[in-house]
């Protein structure tokens, strides 16, 4: 049987918010603070793997506990789940929450999938058949829109022909315009876009690079984004040095007409949604504190 999905015209759009902060918090404090985020004006939260807790659990408790906003996951890595397993759960959330989820897949990374047990295969192929066994479930059901963690193109190729769009994290603008153009004007796109958090109340110091870098060189530890930076032009010594190019290019200051003017070209470029992420890592009340100060972009 044919599976049905959602109609990508119904998606959302606006701003999102990578979530991952909610993870460590007990399950109460996270949904209180889901709500808080909803008030602000954020379209979608997005929730990760790898926390040690279960995304679509979270996604569950989030949606029950407003109104508008949506979940999204970024992403959902397919070798945790056989596909039918996958279909149950999205379909699940997408029965109870019709519009408001978005099932995020991916590969992740070989060091991170061989550190859980499994076996790393060809990511294009692999997922390809993933996604041709999510559609020979057995059992009819309404599934969310699927969107794929893509950056090289052979993945976004992909994207554009099996799914309904992609999720792209730790690139630079150029990308999204690459993106853009490889997944043709009917796909939905959502870039990830990092911002420096500064202490609140103040403007972003000049050594802000400084601060992120250490974040950013635990992401330069994985193969495929160094490999994606260099497509767009960066040379090793950029890369393994972290240089002030590739910081600016990955991230961008705190600042209202930084993060206004990054957003606005992120969106020129082709994105759907920008979903902002601060970073380094902080703790959820410092990114609460910085959510009521406001994010009119």
């Amino acid at each position: 049987m044919e599976l049905e999905y959602v109609e990508p015209g119904t998606w959302p759009r606006g701003l999102g918010l990578w979530a991952g902060f909610l993870d460590p918090l007990p399950a109460a404090e996270a949904v209180a603070l889901a709500g808080e985020i909803e008030q602000v004006g954020i379209a979608t939260i997005w929730l990760q793997e790898y926390s040690g807790v279960d995304p679509f659990v979270r996604a569950a408790l989030y949606l029950s506990a407003t109104t508008s906003l949506t979940v999204a996951l970024g992403v959902a890595v397919i070798y945790g789940r056989d596909a039918e397993a996958m279909v149950a759960a999205a379909s699940t959330l997408e029965e109870a929450f019709p519009g408001r989820f978005v099932l995020g897949l991916g590969v992740s990374h070989r060091a991170l999938v061989e550190a859980r047990g499994h076996r790393y295969r060809p990511p294009i192929a692999t997922i390809e058949a993933y996604l041709a066994a999510m559609d020979a479930t057995l059992r009819k059901r309404r599934l969310p829109p699927r969107i794929l963690g893509a950056l090289g193109p052979k993945m976004l190729d992909l994207a554009g022909r099996a799914a309904d769009g992609a999720h792209t994290y730790f690139a630079p603008v150029a990308h999204t315009a690459a993106a853009r153009s490889a997944l043709g004007s009917e796909r939905w796109l959502a870039p990830s876009q990092m911002v420096a958090l500064s202490p609140i109340g103040e403007r972003a110091s000049e050594d802000w690079r400084d601060h992120v870098r250490p974040y950013l060189q635990l992401c330069l530890g994985m193969p495929n984004y160094i490999a994606n930076l260099e497509r767009f032009g960066f040379s090793r010594h950029e890369i393994a040095s972290t240089s002030d190019a590739l910081v600016d290019a990955i991230v961008v200051a705190d600042e209202p007409e930084r993060l206004r003017g990054r957003v606005e070209q992120q969106r020129r470029a082709g994105a759907d949604q920008v979903v902002l992420q601060f970073v380094p890592p902080a703790p959820a009340a410092t990114i609460r504190d910085r959510l009521r100060l406001g994010i009119t972009v």
